[in-house]
């Protein structure tokens, strides 16, 4: 059997740190030094039966929400919507960002299993990697066992109870709106290939595209953030319309562009997908696909709430809407 002493070696760090972050303390220890007692944790399968506690502190009224990056709009208002709606049910929400890491991801799931929390609600894409999707499932089929309820906002692939956006749809069907305006030459800044969410929102776009016999989008991949917006921007060459595959990555390209006195849309027009809160003070207003972010956070509680033991996961599918606004310019 694993011991804390186990690990606490394989963390590095001392039998009362390690101690301090997997039972629960009140003492505060370093987020890199948690990260690294959390993670050796999971590794080592160890677990710590604090239920006795976390009853007595009401942790079983908590609900625990795991996504890839707070700063992030999407992820912002989909807590946003998780946190209300676990409000109505007299629950409260406490939030881990895994920094888009899938290790960190596992470990989380690890660590509100020992201090078992009500539901746990997993946020954000899946990856290509079927080891990572496989431990993660593992680690939840056992939080599962012990009585937990887990729903995913994402790709079905983790047998859990699942809110699942229609990207590849909307994003197909933007590409045919855009199309429809008069643009045949496209760029695709398609986020990192590894990135289910990115990959079928980039699939999608150009499977419409030959559906309607126009040319393969130039594919530019890079970092699903702003950062990666602006630089993967910087490659595009020849086309009319430029496609990110979220909306921070298409602000980003929008800094680049204005940088470089390009003008959008009267230079090249630019599209994102998501629709996430702050495009209401761009200029110029971005075309998008509308996801409902934080109705989707609120449907993730209700989903993994509503559901009894042995009941077969559903499936809630999620459409979009295409919003067409002034970074897009007509060419027919």
């Amino acid at each position: 059997m694993v011991t804390l002493e186990d690990v606490a070696r394989h963390a590095g760090v001392s039998l009362a740190t390690a101690s301090r972050v997997l039972n629960g303390s009140s003492r505060n220890v370093g987020r890199t030094m948690r990260e690294r007692v959390e993670k050796s944790a999971a590794v080592l399968g160890y677990r710590t039966n604090v239920a006795a506690q976390t009853l007595a502190r009401g942790a079983s009224n908590v609900i625990g929400l795991v996504v890839h990056d707070l700063v992030d709009p999407y992820f912002a208002a989909l807590a946003d919507g998780a946190m209300r709606a676990a409000e109505a049910h007299g629950h409260m929400v406490m939030v881990g960002t895994t920094h888009r890491d899938p290790e960190r991801e596992i470990a989380y799931v690890s660590t509100l299993n020992a201090q078992r929390v009500r539901a746990v609600l997993i946020s954000g894409s899946r990856v290509t990697d079927p080891d990572v999707t496989s431990r993660l499932r593992v680690e939840l089929d056992r939080y599962r066992e012990s009585g937990g309820r887990v729903a995913c906002v994402g790709q079905d692939l983790l047998g859990v109870g699942t809110i699942a956006p229609a990207n590849r749809e909307g994003a197909a069907e933007l590409a045919r709106s855009l199309a429809a305006l008069g643009h045949t030459r496209f760029a695709v800044l398609a986020g990192p290939p590894h990135l289910i969410t990115a990959a079928d929102r980039s699939a999608g776009f150009a499977e419409a595209l030959a559906g309607l016999g126009l040319p393969e989008p130039q594919v530019i991949h890079g970092p699903f953030d702003r950062d990666g917006g602006y630089e993967a921007v910087q490659e595009v060459a020849g086309a009319t319309c430029v496609f990110a595959v979220n909306d921070v990555m298409a602000v980003g390209a929008l800094a680049a562009l204005r940088s470089r006195g390009v003008r959008v849309p009267d230079d090249i027009s630019v599209a994102g997908f998501d629709d996430i809160g702050p495009l209401r003070d761009l200029t110029p207003s971005l075309t998008t696909v509308r996801l409902p972010l934080a109705e989707m956070g609120a449907q993730a509680v209700e989903l993994a709430l509503s559901g009894e033991e042995g009941d077969e996961p559903r499936v809630v599918p999620v459409e979009c809407e295409v919003v067409l606004r002034e970074s897009v310019r007509p060419l027919a």
